[in-house]
């Protein structure tokens, strides 16, 4: 579990990052920077599970394109978060925007994440 919050910790600066730099001086729209930022996120996460996590088990094709789906759900959680408070509840400030999809959104995120790269990416293999 430490491994996986140390990765996921990593992906959640780049995509902090990314999305503060997109969103604030850019002028991004933030469903744009979000993506973008999931992205960088996204990627910083498989490498740190990929290498410190779940190094000791084989990483193929199947478990990048399952660890993708897995993220893309969750970044969907994060959207939703977005849009509701973005467009739904006219909060429309960078900092509503951060918090709401940075903040909110990535917790409920997250809890996905854990799930499905535990469960379904880098599970155990019980012919090994």
């Amino acid at each position: 579990m430490l491994g996986f919050a140390t990765a996921g910790l990593a992906a959640y600066a780049a995509d902090l990052a990314l999305f503060l730099c997109l969103r604030g001086p850019l002028g991004v729209d933030p469903i744009a920077a979000k993506v973008g930022s999931f992205l960088a996120g996204c990627t910083v996460a498989y490498l740190g599970n990929a290498l410190g996590t779940y190094r000791r088990r084989a990483v193929a094709l199947r478990e990048y394109l399952v660890f993708f789906a897995v993220n893309v759900a969750g970044a969907a959680v994060q959207l939703l978060c977005l849009a509701a408070s973005h467009y739904g509840l006219g909060l429309t400030s960078a900092r509503a925007d951060t918090v709401s999809g940075l903040g909110v959104g990535m917790v409920l995120a997250t809890c996905l994440r854990f799930w499905g790269t535990r469960t379904l990416v880098f599970r155990n293999d019980p012919t090994a």
